[in-house]
């Protein structure tokens, strides 16, 4: 793997763990939480977020709108157990093409359905930057609703 790549999957790894420790302080009732009308529960951004890798990835093939929708439509991890194995293949997915990659085949623009266009690594930092996102939303709706996860989002 690129050294560059391998220094953004060291952050992923790092998120990925940090999300999964995150995960042991919940019950599968907790998943039911919503703190704000309109906005996920703490279920639904958990499923999100176990996609996420593997959505992104599609995206930056170029997957079009419609295509996307059916793909969520038919990946929506149900409950704690599988959003978490969800969530690891997905990075596992991601890693997996990442090693793939050649020094060229890095610096290949795409662009997404709706106009977005970067190099392969530069998705690769969109999508580390999109999980470092919803790990946040993570973990102040835990702290919400009392429990402090006692994990550092940082090294």
């Amino acid at each position: 793997m690129d050294d560059k790549c391998a220094q953004v999957f060291r952050q992923i790894e790092f998120m990925h763990g940090s999300v999964l420790g995150m995960a042991n302080v919940l019950t599968e009732a907790d998943l039911a939480y919503r703190p704000w009308a309109g906005k996920r529960s703490l279920g639904e951004l958990l499923g999100h977020m176990a996609l996420l890798c593997s959505a992104d990835l599609r995206l930056s093939d170029g997957d079009t709108e419609d295509q996307m929708k059916v793909y969520y439509r038919e990946n929506r991890p149900d409950g704690l157990k599988e959003s978490l194995l969800t969530l690891s293949r997905s990075v596992e997915e991601l890693r997996g093409r990442y090693d793939l990659y050649t020094a060229a085949s890095l610096e290949e623009k795409t662009t997404s359905w709706w106009g977005a266009t970067y190099t392969r690594f530069g998705w690769l930092v969109q999508i580390a930057v999109h999980l470092a996102h919803h790990r946040g939303q993570l973990h102040s709706m835990l702290l919400t609703i009392g429990k402090d996860p006692e994990r550092p989002l940082f090294e």
